[in-house]
């Protein structure tokens, strides 16, 4: 009897063993986050501040990179984690904006969901705390896209945001370099070292990418400009068939190039080849970690072709989170369920890949 039952075991495993070859993965999300890239000279970044960037970092990619490990969606984990970076003065977005000309902090942020494009941005508002959060009030209870200005403002009080005093977004590293600006006659990319637009991208365990940018502009800002990161396409976009991506940089030439859109068709149309390539077989194949990276270097190289420099993050519908910048250094992080944590400021810094190529 006993070894009749041992018999039919052996029997069995094949069987089993096929079975649990053939059950679908675990489902895993990815996170990544920036604050701004620009030139950065690593001899003036001191340990004291360099510490203070890489904690800011980790707090909001923590805030974040929790949401998606308990199950939430990828556009809760995104303003989890803008809303820490629009808090701290270190970033150019909500306190510690830069000041335009006119002495006065101007807002500009943008959300996307990538299961169903439906986009919330809002521009050269001065009285929300965490314009990620009026951008997203705009995407879900409103019929528009973008609201601008007084306009903006007035809906949010409607919808119930607390009017936030002009000194709360007011720090004094930010009106001197106003000041240097002006008495030296500088341009605002000698001033702004760095570009300090803050944005996190993720994927969460349902499969839904989702990105959202924020932002003050360029110091000394005039007539209302407005640069890429409130404006779908330029600095946000996210499609569940391509990718989400978040921009930081000299937002007239994200603007010229569509950098997000660009970025997002380029991955969608390698994704349609291979799968008309691979009809009738499953799985389909996948864009490559690889690939993604080089269709989002090619994009920033357009952009520094043109003149312009910055950075891009991005999450494919893979997990894969990819950083693309062209400058010295961009503040960022990455997070995802397979373990990588991580916070880099220059160039080379990265210690891993965000997941294994496929």
């Amino acid at each position: 009897m006993k070894n009749l039952i041992t018999l039919i075991a052996l029997a069995l495993m094949p069987a089993a063993a096929l079975a649990q070859d053939d059950a679908p993965p675990p489902p895993k999300w990815s996170l990544a986050i920036h604050g701004g890239a620009g030139t950065l000279n690593r001899d003036a970044m001191t340990p004291e501040r360099r510490a203070a960037y890489e904690a800011a970092l980790q707090q909001a990619l923590d805030a974040g990179a929790k949401v998606l490990a308990e199950g939430g969606s990828a556009m809760d984990a995104i303003k989890a984690a803008i809303i820490p970076m629009e808090d701290s003065p270190l970033f150019n977005a909500g306190k510690g904006a830069v000041f335009t000309w006119d002495g006065t902090n101007e807002l500009d942020s943008s959300i996307m969901d990538g299961r169903d494009r439906s986009a919330g941005a809002v521009a050269g508002v001065k009285t929300v705390k965490n314009p990620i959060l009026l951008a997203d009030t705009v995407r879900t209870q409103s019929e528009h896209v973008m609201l601008m200005g007084a306009g903006a403002e007035a809906f949010a009080v409607e919808k119930g945001f607390a009017v936030t005093p002009p000194e709360y977004f007011a720090t004094p590293a930010r009106r001197e370099a106003l000041e240097r600006m002006k008495a030296r006659q500088l341009s605002a990319l000698d001033v702004d070292l760095k570009f300090g637009t803050v944005g996190a991208v993720a994927l969460d365990m349902e499969g839904n990418l989702a990105a959202g940018t924020s932002t003050g502009g360029m110091t000394g800002k005039r007539w209302g400009r407005v640069g890429d990161a409130p404006v779908i396409g330029a600095g946000t976009y996210a499609d569940n068939r391509s990718c989400a991506v978040s921009a930081t940089g000299w937002g007239e030439y994200f603007l010229r190039v569509g950098v997000a859109h660009e970025i997002c068709a380029k991955l969608r149309a390698r994704q349609e080849l291979l799968a008309l390539l691979a009809a009738g077989v499953e799985p389909h194949p996948v864009v490559k970690q690889a690939e993604a990276q080089n269709f989002a270097d090619e994009v920033m190289a357009d952009v520094k072709q043109l003149g312009g420099d910055g950075g891009v993050i991005l999450v494919t519908p893979e997990g894969d989170a990819i950083f693309s910048f062209n400058t010295s250094g961009m503040y960022r992080g990455r997070a995802t369920s397979e373990g990588v944590n991580e916070v880099a400021i220059f160039g080379g810094e990265d210690k891993v890949s965000a997941t294994p190529d496929h």
